[in-house]
């Protein structure tokens, strides 16, 4: 951005946003609804399934230790966990604990992603709304969701730098707390603009060059953002945020309320780093096609871009490595037909299968997928057989989203897969059935919360 944009700004914009953020009555359309209630209980199984993580664990400590408060009105349950900590708190410890099972939602423009916050924050904020309706919840969500959005676009726009999604869902999560709390025009204001003024700004390929625990700043970006809107509350001021009031940032958000981006945010099938996904699936495609087994592979080329290419190279020592490599996530799908959570975990590690698969996959950097990034994930895939046969996937877009979505069944399955190990199936079930419900006239959140918030069934 030029010098003077950072001085400027644009009042008729943000009295536009914040008339959309905090409306009475919002026409937000049932697709959108629907869709937010897949996404939701999506976000709970992957949170479900990463209770066991070091990182999980460790972030629930954290919140416990630092984050936590003895005031009831200022307090609200971790999810899957069955203790408080402050709402702050709460809001970081599942959002760190989501965003360390790279399974959770995503949209491509932004190129992070948005529930991973928002989801813990709305369950934070929602504790103290007993009355909140399910409709009522998913409206936050969609709002908080299309914020998230053109927020991420904003600073991409903006800035130099690749920043993680804490840097930007921050804002999303201040908008969410504003509208679930009931405050005013310049509470909003201020409340952005802590948000983005404290928040992660984080690089994105320092961490997929290091994979770490710090994965996408969502855990500080929820934090961050439900801080900023407690703190506004309180008359803490801030300075109004670049990526919503700056001169040449309404571009971005030209479209919010009628254009919805809810709508095309992706469901993994995996939990691995989206980038990888497409190379999975073109691996997962052709062994729909033809039989053959991991023993009859001789070589495996994978074509993809860039930023994918980076991924980690060699036998993960850490579940973060397992995460964000895109040669061990192909050599698991061609060793198992499936990738679940025990695939990034460190018994998988050992597996013998996938260790001789490694040194056959020569994954390069291709122009014609680069170009298309990040707007689409493509890869293509080429096996060459011990018997002479070669197999080609063609170009192969990243299953979960509108350019491939899942069915249904394949959504639920995950859901099932995401949580067996943690919930029982009852549980499970019961969980599944109440978030979908959320877009009935008489469905509470509550319902939904007092499911979610104790601890998993295996530590009971």
């Amino acid at each position: 951005m030029k010098g003077d944009q950072r001085t400027k700004t644009d009042h008729e914009l943000f009295d536009r946003i914040a008339g959309f953020a905090l409306s009475d009555t919002p026409e937000i359309p049932e697709k959108s609804l629907k869709w937010a209630a897949t996404l939701l209980v999506d976000t709970l199984g992957v949170a479900a399934g990463a209770t066991d993580l070091e990182s999980g664990r460790i972030a629930r400590e954290t919140a416990i230790t630092l984050y936590n408060t003895s005031d009831p009105l200022s307090a609200a349950p971790i999810l899957f966990d069955g203790r408080t900590a402050s709402m702050a708190g709460a809001a970081f410890a599942a959002a760190s604990q989501i965003d360390n099972l790279d399974g959770h939602d995503g949209y491509n423009p932004t190129r992070g992603h948005i529930g991973c916050a928002i989801v813990p924050a709305l369950f934070a904020f929602a504790h103290h709304r007993p009355e909140l309706t399910g409709r009522e919840a998913l409206k936050a969500m969609v709002i908080a969701y299309e914020f998230s959005a053109r927020a991420a676009i904003a600073l991409h726009a903006t800035v130099t730098d690749y920043h993680t999604s804490g840097a930007w869902n921050a804002l999303g999560v201040a908008a969410l707390g504003c509208r679930m709390r009931g405050r005013d025009k310049e509470t909003l204001r201020h409340a952005l603009g802590i948000a983005e003024y404290h928040g992660p700004r984080s690089q994105m390929m320092r961490e997929i060059d290091n994979p770490s625990m710090l994965h996408d700043g969502s855990g500080m970006g929820a934090m961050i953002g439900t801080s900023a809107l407690l703190m506004a509350e309180q008359g803490f001021t801030g300075a109004p945020a670049i990526t919503v009031e700056a001169a040449g940032v309404a571009p971005h958000w030209d479209d919010l309320g009628s254009f919805w981006t809810t709508d095309l945010n992706y469901i993994k099938p995996y939990p691995i780093c989206r980038w990888a996904h497409a190379a999975i699936d073109a691996v997962w495609h052709l062994q729909q096609e033809t039989r053959f087994d991991a023993a009859d592979i001789a070589k495996v080329t994978v074509n993809t871009f860039e930023e994918a290419a980076r991924l980690y190279a060699g036998i993960p020592e850490s579940t973060s490595q397992a995460q964000y490599s895109l040669p061990f996530a192909v050599a698991t799908m061609l060793a198992h037909g499936e990738i679940g959570p025990s695939h990034v975990q460190l018994a998988a590690f050992a597996d013998q299968t996938v260790g001789q698969l490694l040194p056959l996959i020569d994954v390069k950097e291709c122009e014609r997928h680069s170009s298309r990034f990040p707007l689409a994930r493509w890869s293509d895939v080429t096996i060459e057989l011990k018997d002479g046969r070669v197999l080609s996937s063609g170009d192969i877009h990243a299953r979960g989203g509108p350019e491939a979505p899942m069915t249904d069944s394949e959504i639920r399955s995950k859901f099932d897969a995401m949580t067996s190990d943690q919930l029982t199936p009852d549980r499970s079930e019961k969980i599944w059935n109440s978030a979908m419900a959320l877009v009935d006239p008489d469905s509470r959140l509550g319902d939904l919360a007092e499911l979610v918030y104790p601890a998993p069934d295996v530590r009971q």
